[in-house]
């Protein structure tokens, strides 16, 4: 409407949808226009509508309400509708860009409801939104009509309580927009700005008739509307056939409700009032009316008064402008619930005064949900899994669990826990990954302990009744020194199980470098001196009947000590090399489940480095085995050469069984216990079998046949000649030898025995006294006795336990 302000230009005050285009106009001719409805944004363009101001807050405020509104109750992802014109478009894109700049909020949709709507337009805005089934929120901005056409097709589409408004300032806290729709309505969040019923006008507009109020053209219409009846005179109204008596009386005879803007109508009078009484007072100081500097003031002048009038409201609220003509965003926030009566009504549940203020305890929401409704793209992930963004929409994601050794270090990235750790149970951090060592009550352990204590007992036994009887024949004829070297080396094998199951640290790693290899070489050095004395002496006997060198005791701990100190030497070399230490190996048991990975504690000492350290040992024995192949024909009444062979072969067959089981279970998550077990078994067993074969035949004799373990007549090395060229002999073809037998027997003297020729018959006998000496002391002692050298059949018979030569 124009107001007569007595200026040469009048001023403007309006309200109307199409207001932006008669601003167009009015801003070509300078003319202040103040609004008390319009709240489109781009009217605080202060460069395009510098004429314009408003007493009501712009949509930008409502939509920056909006955004906090939807953050208050922690929705994401939601759609938008907007009726097609300034009011709807402008306010949807106020609320987007604010969402924008906020962040945390996705607008899935952003539909407009075409001018002149059919029932389809409303039906397909309904299928649209139900195609992003997780935007449940609806910012709506739209008219009364599209709003009621909206809910209506959501009725249609069996939809009630699905959806989750957000109304503007449009639907407010009106009835008519929800009329008979109050189910589809339950739980909208409505926005209207602050206002007051003015008591004083209720009691004006009430007292309204025909009579009195015949200057205002429209009231006869809105007679009719009010109380749907027809007017003789002009009646514009067809659809209804009542009359109007003109007695009617206005919220008596019709529902009355006074409208929400009625305070910013009457704001706006008196801003626009304020400003003329302010600019009178200081162009007409004397002057008691318009006076002609005001009448020739232009435009700017009145809008520079009206932008700087301040005065509380119809309402009590201040009325003031800001620089670019709007007035302070202050908000009513309403939800449409159903009361305790059960007939919805709206309820303030807060206000936005430049902040946001909600009662969250006082909302109510669909189908009696007590919890705030959600409506998000994606649910939060779980703890230990990160966001992968889907591309183009930064509120939707999917979750993926950090697997592996990874753990979460941001909602969107995991990140890989260091080496020596792993991630927690809920993957939120990374911790220490236990650390373990062969424990002694581990079945892996237990089992060569047992033997190896075993071991250790016999052996100790064995040399106690060695040390016990070191004088009687059976000790001496065995080789003490050798002997007691031998079971040394046995008994620390049996100690080296206690090293290798013993919690690593830098003296046990030290031990076990120097044991690892010592007691099996200390052994096989023993056996290889023992199996090379035989050998060189009776290879030397083949050839001539003076003795070998080096076969007394005392060499025989010197070429003994000396193969030792190979091995001793390696060790010192290995120890300047590469000092002892304890490390954790993370790789051995790192399994792909992080919660089994378990850091295992042992010495720093290399698969590699282990068969190195035994290395010599098996040289050794297989240097010893060939030795003892070379003397498996040598008379077993001489010397140990077939049990030396028989525990060699058998301590052979171990020990190709440990190196595939050692090597094949490199990878395994059981390596630590395979391997210890495997190695101290397999030198239990070596050791064990030594003790047996070599040993424990002779302490039987010791302990259970005594009567056994007498002197025997010595022999001389021609003796041993004698029988090595027999063993010669013996290895002639059957057909070469006389009548096809293999007896060899050296006879008795003829002359001793006068009735040997009588009694004694050979057949196929070689008969052997040339060449063979006697001892001259032993001769004198049996003079006039009868005796016999030495006899012995070549047959596959078993070990005899006998006394050796040696």
């Amino acid at each position: 409407m124009g107001l007569d302000s007595g200026l040469s230009e009048p001023a403007v005050i309006s309200a109307v949808t199409v207001e932006i285009v008669a601003n167009s106009r009015v801003e070509l001719t300078d003319i202040p226009q103040i609004s008390y409805a319009s709240t489109a944004p781009e009217l605080s363009d202060d460069r395009r509508y510098d004429f314009f101001s408003r007493v009501v807050p712009p949509d930008s405020f409502q939509a920056q309400a909006m955004v906090d509104i939807i953050q208050a109750l922690g929705w994401s992802y939601v759609s938008t509708v907007a009726s097609e014109g300034s009011y709807g478009e402008k306010g949807v894109e106020a609320f987007t860009q604010l969402s924008k700049e906020a962040g945390g909020i996705c607008v899935a949709q952003s539909l407009k409801i075409p001018h002149n709507p059919k029932l389809e337009d409303y039906d397909k805005v309904i299928q649209q939104l139900l195609e992003t089934q997780h935007s449940r929120a609806v910012i709506i901005f739209a008219s009364e009509e599209d709003i009621r056409g909206v809910l209506n097709a959501t009725k249609r589409a069996n939809q009630v309580g699905h959806f989750l408004w957000i109304g503007s300032d449009s639907w407010g806290s009106k009835s008519s927009p929800i009329h008979q729709l109050e189910d589809v309505a339950v739980g909208a969040v409505t926005i209207l700005p602050k206002r007051s019923s003015i008591k004083g006008f209720d009691e004006y507009f009430t007292a309204l008739t025909l009579e009195n109020n015949r200057r205002n053209a429209w009231f006869a219409e809105f007679w009719e509307e009010n109380f749907d009846c027809r007017l003789l005179s002009a009646s514009k109204r067809e659809d209804t056939s009542r009359k109007c008596t003109g007695q009617e009386r206005i919220g008596i005879d019709s529902k009355y409700e006074q409208e929400g803007k009625v305070q910013f109508v009457i704001d706006a009078v008196y801003a626009m009032a304020h400003a003329l009484h302010n600019m009178q007072r200081d162009l007409c100081p004397d002057h008691p009316g318009v006076c002609p500097q005001m009448e020739t003031a232009e435009g700017k002048t009145l809008l520079k008064y009206i932008r700087n009038t301040s005065f509380n409201g119809s309402a009590g609220t201040s009325v003031v402008f800001n620089k670019n003509g709007d007035a302070p965003g202050r908000y009513d926030l309403f939800q449409f619930q159903m009361t305790n009566s059960s007939t919805p009504e709206y309820k303030v549940v807060g206000q936005w005064v430049e902040t946001l203020q909600l009662r969250l305890e006082e909302l109510q929401w669909p189908d009696g949900e007590q919890e705030v409704p959600i409506s998000v793209c994606s649910l939060p992930c779980k703890t230990g899994e990160r966001k992968k963004r889907v591309k183009g929409m930064p509120c939707c994601w999917h979750c993926e669990l950090c697997d592996g050794y990874q753990y979460q270090y941001d909602e969107t990235s995991c990140r890989l826990c260091a080496y020596n750790m792993r991630p927690n149970s809920n993957r939120t951090a990374c911790q220490p990954i236990p650390i373990v060592k062969l424990e002694w009550h581990s079945p892996w352990a237990i089992i060569p302990v047992f033997l190896a204590m075993l071991g250790i007992i016999a052996t100790i036994f064995v040399m106690a009744t060695f040390v016990r009887y070191n004088d009687t024949p059976i000790v001496r004829a065995s080789g003490r020194e050798l002997s007691y070297v031998l079971l040394t080396g046995i008994f620390l094998c049996y100690i080296i199980t206690f090293l290798m199951i013993a919690k690593p640290d830098v003296a046990v790693c030290a031990f076990r470098r120097i044991f690892l290899g010592l007691g099996m070489c200390i052994s096989y050095a023993a056996l290889l001196t023992k199996t090379n004395r035989i050998y060189r002496i009776f290879e030397q006997g083949k050839q001539t009947v003076t003795a070998p060198r080096f076969i007394s005791p005392t060499s025989q701990i010197a070429i003994t000590s000396s193969l030792i100190c190979v091995q001793l030497l390696g060790v010192l070399m290995w120890f300047a090399v590469d000092p002892p230490n304890t490390i954790v190996d993370y790789d051995e048991q790192k399994t792909i489940n992080p919660m089994l990975a378990r850091g295992v504690l042992k010495c720093d000492i290399t698969d590699l480095q282990i068969i190195c350290s035994l290395g010599y040992s098996i040289l050794l024995m297989v240097t010893c085995t060939i030795y003892a192949i070379k003397t498996r024909d040598v008379p077993e009444d001489f010397n140990e050469a077939k049990p030396i062979g028989f525990t060699m072969y058998t301590t052979c067959i171990v020990w190709l069984a440990f190196i595939p089981i050692f090597f094949g279970t490199a990878q395994s998550a059981e390596k630590l216990y395979i391997q210890t077990t495997t190695l101290t078994i397999s030198m239990n067993l070596s050791a064990s079998v030594a003790l047996g074969m070599l040993y424990m035949p002779k302490v039987y004799i010791i302990i259970f046949h005594p009567e056994l373990n007498v002197q025997k007549r010595k022999r001389s090395f021609k003796a041993v000649v004698t029988a090595a060229t027999m063993s010669s002999r013996l290895s002639q073809k059957p057909n070469e030898r006389p009548n096809g037998e293999a007896k060899t027997e050296l006879c008795e003297n003829p002359a001793a025995d006068p009735m040997s020729q009588a009694t004694k018959k050979t057949y196929g006998t070689t008969c052997l006294l040339k060449g063979v000496t006697v001892n001259k002391d032993r001769r004198k002692k049996d003079t006039g006795s009868t005796f016999k050298i030495f006899s012995f059949e070549m047959s596959l018979k078993p070990y005899s336990l006998g006394v050796p030569i040696i």
